[in-house]
């Protein structure tokens, strides 16, 4: 067999679902080529190169980034997938469910995250390894461009660019794990969060399940995280209160009793009305539970003082800033209508 031994036409005018060109050996197969002709294709100066076990690219030339991330994809959902080329139709008397281009596996990491769009993590062509998230058992090892990371539970990939990739949090999380630049941690936890592409909770929920939390470099940035996260929301919540015309409340202030104790911070208070709202701004790390008995037990010494709490999250302000500002101007409202609440002593915080 020479290089020009005709193929399967499909191989030699691919339509469009196929121009990435890139086949595993059970798919060639389909089409007629034996795995000892694939072989026979990617000898020195051949039209094909293999370019992980058991995945060729249909030309000679360097991958393109596209190639390389359906390369890495192809190679993980090896198996599990239908053995036939990208593209091309079932026969007509299959009936078998919708299947998703690449069952159970994803872009995971510094890919996933440039796929997603941060202008902090490196562009594809620059990547020596993408990773992919993968079920536990599935029995794989890295090799070549492909990282294997494992999980038990995999998260509900997104869609990007037609591709699977992990969302925001899961990519961080696992980009961070084979990181040690503090620099490079930080500015990609804080565009995290600046670029709206998730809260600070979610991204610290996932580095805690992956025990990254107990590397300094990791919790420097987590601490700076959670500052950019409040800082933001805090911003969100001037602007509910200036946007949808409620009045205007005292900010960041302390509550005492006359002569007694501290009852907490509050981010904004109404005095007339006895009002206050709180962000929650927890970053879930181990103390989680110690940190919302402290929330609970304001809240409920607030309220049997007459004091109406607002809770409010982060999520909440960017999702809904319009029914939060419902919700506390009800609160307001409402407030004609209890009984006056003690006397506190309103400090600046």
């Amino acid at each position: 067999m020479n290089h020009n031994t005709p193929l399967s036409p499909l191989l030699l005018h691919p339509p469009a679902e196929v121009r990435r060109r890139v086949l595993t050996t059970a798919q060639l197969r389909t089409h007629g080529v034996s795995a000892a002709e694939a072989n026979e294709h990617c000898r020195a100066g051949g039209p094909w190169q293999q370019i992980l076990p058991g995945v060729y690219l249909l030309h000679p030339g360097p991958p393109t980034s596209e190639e390389r991330l359906h390369a890495v994809l192809t190679y993980a959902a090896r198996g599990t997938f239908p053995q036939t080329a990208p593209g091309v139709p079932a026969q007509p008397t299959a009936r078998k469910p919708h299947r998703p281009a690449y069952p159970d596996v994803m872009i995971t990491g510094l890919a996933a995250l440039t796929l997603h769009g941060f202008s902090g993590a490196p562009v594809l062509p620059a990547l020596e390894k993408i990773d992919v998230l993968v079920p536990r058992l599935r029995r794989l090892r890295s090799t070549g461009c492909a990282r294997i990371i494992r999980t038990a539970a995999p998260p509900v990939p997104e869609a990007v660019t037609g591709l699977p990739v992990a969302p925001v949090p899961r990519a961080l999380a696992d980009a961070v794990a084979h990181l040690t630049d503090a620099g490079t941690v930080r500015r990609l936890l804080t565009e995290a969060v600046r670029g709206g592409h998730c809260e600070p909770a979610a991204v610290v929920r996932e580095l805690t399940s992956a025990k990254l939390l107990t590397r300094p470099h990791v919790v420097d940035a987590v601490d700076a995280l959670v500052a950019e996260g409040r800082a933001i929301a805090e911003d969100r919540l001037y602007r509910m209160v200036r946007e949808y015309g409620l009045p205007d409340p005292v900010w960041n202030v302390d509550l005492r009793l006359p002569g007694g104790p501290h009852l907490g911070g509050l981010d904004a208070y109404w005095p007339d009305q006895a009002v206050a709202v709180e962000l929650d701004t927890r970053a879930p790390r181990q103390d989680e539970d110690a940190l919302w008995s402290e929330y609970a037990r304001k809240r409920e010494l607030l309220e049997r003082l007459g004091i109406t709490v607002v809770h409010i999250t982060p999520r909440k302000l960017r999702d809904a800033l319009e029914q939060q500002a419902t919700v506390v101007r009800t609160a307001l409202m409402a407030a004609a209508d209890r009984d006056p609440a003690a006397y506190v002593v309103v400090l600046p915080r």
